[in-house]
C-alpha cells in the first residue's frame, strides 16, 4: 500500500507560480511511476508529469513541458511540482497517483490514469486572467 497526500493548491493569477507537494508513505517504492495528475472541470483525467520512482527520469505532457517540473525528494518523501507561467487553462483538481505494482517495469503504463491504483485526495488549482 501507498498513502498519498496532496498540499499547496490555491488560487493565482495568469502568468504566477505555485508548488504542489505531496507526502508518500507505505511500500512507497511498490509504484514504478509516482506521477501528477490533473482534472479540469467537464474534462477527463489526465497526465501531467511523473517520474519513474526512484530512477529520477522525468516525463510530462506536452501542455506543461517547459513550464511544469516535477521532482522526487527521497530523503523527505515527496513528490513536487513546480509550476510556472500557469494559465486559466491549467485550473484544475491536481492529484498525486502511484501506478499499481502490477505493471512494475512498464513505461507506457505510466501515462494512463486507468492503470495507476494509488491516489490522493487532490488539491485545487485555480488560475484566473
Amino acid at each position: 500500500q501507498v498513502q498519498l497526500v496532496e498540499s499547496g493548491g490555491g488560487s493565482v493569477q495568469a502568468g504566477g507560480s505555485l508548488r504542489l507537494s505531496c507526502a508518500v508513505s507505505g511500500h512507497k517504492y511498490g509504484s514504478y511511476c509516482l506521477s501528477w495528475f490533473r482534472q479540469g472541470p467537464g474534462k477527463e483525467r489526465e497526465m501531467v508529469a511523473g517520474v519513474y520512482n526512484g530512477l529520477g527520469d522525468t516525463f510530462y505532457d506536452d501542455s506543461v513541458r517547459g513550464r511544469f517540473t516535477i521532482s522526487q525528494d527521497n530523503a523527505k518523501n515527496t513528490l513536487d511540482l513546480e509550476m510556472t507561467s500557469l494559465e486559466p487553462g491549467d485550473t484544475a483538481m491536481y492529484y498525486c497517483a502511484g501506478l499499481d505494482p502490477a505493471y512494475y517495469g512498464n513505461g507506457p503504463a505510466c501515462s494512463s490514469a486507468a492503470t495507476y491504483k494509488y491516489w490522493g485526495q487532490g488539491t485545487q488549482v485555480t488560475v484566473s486572467s
